[in-house]
């Protein structure tokens, strides 16, 4: 049995971030696939992180600067090791070229976190991004750290573009690969059977508390003409800050953590969404698609969702017409079952588990098949490995050393 090794920032959490369900995806698509299955991280236990015993996979807590990676490693013989994030290939990449040397070595990004960076400090001065956004130390990583390892995930056809245009990134070394969903026949609730707006995503991730405090802003506009509708805004990890929000009066509920977001959005009329940063692919926006909800949400939001296919959601960048979008949704039937019919087929087209799943594995194959020949090819990423990860190395060792004394 080959054995599949994924080294996480964090425990992965389904019901908190749309990056905890797409990890879950491919630790069951490789599980299912006949590997064995491991997930290690560094990070401290989490109560909302899903059982991964339950799935046949096992867990493994693993330290920062410590060669007991090393000897635990040695011990896993892992055919492939995949880095969750480029902070993760950091700490761990040059450490698993060493004593896994034959391992595939898999980046999967997430979201293009430099992106987001250089959208989030744009945002935050009031300009457009330039490329020069791209010159900055998050960028020299998270590119470094793609280039190093054999294969790159990444999860929208916008960023796979964007890529491949803005640095040599050869297209040998990247895969697309969106959220993977299998079709459903659940029955899709009617306009009636619905009311009020919806919110969601985990308030730590910066564009999701930024989208609140959007909503707070156009909240009131929409209020003033549907003024028996709240909207409901859900999320894990909400702050004080956000709590403080809630304001019955207004009907702007900040409810925090959902058990079942599922429940909550297939409830929901119309779901919000004003992104004005970030990067990837939105999973409130799959899930509302998914489950027959209309939503609302920026340019931002709808990047690399939904193709040449008919939109469920409707594209709002400025404030009034974010207003005018939202209310038209919920209050003329017609239009709303036009744009909820809309939703289901995207498990069928764009994200289908059995198309992206098959794309991933026969690439998996391919490259452990002719590994060797593969890194020959890439001179950019041996170069990188050579210089970058023996500073990483030395570092790493430098701080063990330091930590034993």
């Amino acid at each position: 049995m080959k054995t599949f090794i994924a080294i996480g920032y964090v425990w992965p959490e389904p019901n908190s971030s749309a990056a905890g369900s797409r990890m879950l995806q491919i630790l069951s698509l490789m599980r299912a696939s006949g590997y064995r299955v491991l997930f290690a991280s560094p990070a401290d236990d989490s109560d909302h992180a899903v059982n991964l015993a339950a799935m046949d996979i096992e867990k493994h807590r693993i330290e920062l600067n410590s060669s007991t990676f090393d000897t635990w490693l040695t011990e896993q013989s892992p055919d492939i090791v995949m880095f969750d994030r480029f902070m993760m290939e950091e700490q761990f990449g040059w450490r698993v070229e060493k004593f896994a040397p034959k391992a595939l070595r898999i980046l999967d990004m997430e979201d293009v976190h430099c992106l987001r960076d250089a959208r989030h400090r744009a945002i935050k001065a009031g300009r457009p991004v330039t490329e020069l956004e791209w010159q900055t130390d998050m960028a020299f990583r998270e590119i470094a750290s793609l280039l190093r390892c054999d294969l790159t995930l990444v999860i929208s056809e916008y960023e796979m573009s964007w890529l491949q245009d803005n640095f040599p990134v050869d297209r040998s070394k990247i895969l697309y690969l969106p959220f993977m969903l299998s079709p459903s026949d659940r029955e899709i609730k009617a306009f009636n059977e619905r009311e009020h707006f919806v919110a969601i995503g985990n308030f730590r991730h910066a564009p999701n508390w930024d989208a609140v405090l959007q909503l707070r802003e156009l909240w009131p506009d929409i209020r003033r003409q549907l003024p028996s509708a709240e909207l409901h805004v859900y999320g894990a990890y909400p702050p004080k800050k956000a709590t403080q929000l809630d304001n019955p009066g207004l009907g702007f509920r900040v409810k925090g953590w959902a058990p079942s977001a599922e429940a909550v959005i297939s409830n929901a009329r119309v779901m919000l969404a004003p992104l004005r940063f970030g990067a990837g692919l939105k999973g409130k926006l799959l899930d509302a698609a998914t489950l027959g909800t209309p939503a609302v949400t920026s340019g931002i939001g709808a990047e690399g969702m939904f193709g040449s296919e008919p939109s469920p959601a409707m594209v709002a960048d400025e404030p009034s017409e974010f207003v005018e979008s939202a209310v038209a949704l919920y209050r003329d039937e017609f239009l709303w079952s036009e744009y909820s019919a809309r939703g289901p087929h995207l498990a069928i087209g764009r994200v289908n588990e059995a198309i992206h799943g098959q794309n991933l594995l026969t690439r998996i194959d391919d490259l452990l098949n002719g590994l060797e020949r593969h890194r020959q090819c890439d001179f950019i990423g041996g170069m990188l490995r050579h210089h970058s990860l023996k500073s990483t190395q030395y570092m790493a060792q430098w701080i063990e050393a330091k930590n034993r004394h």
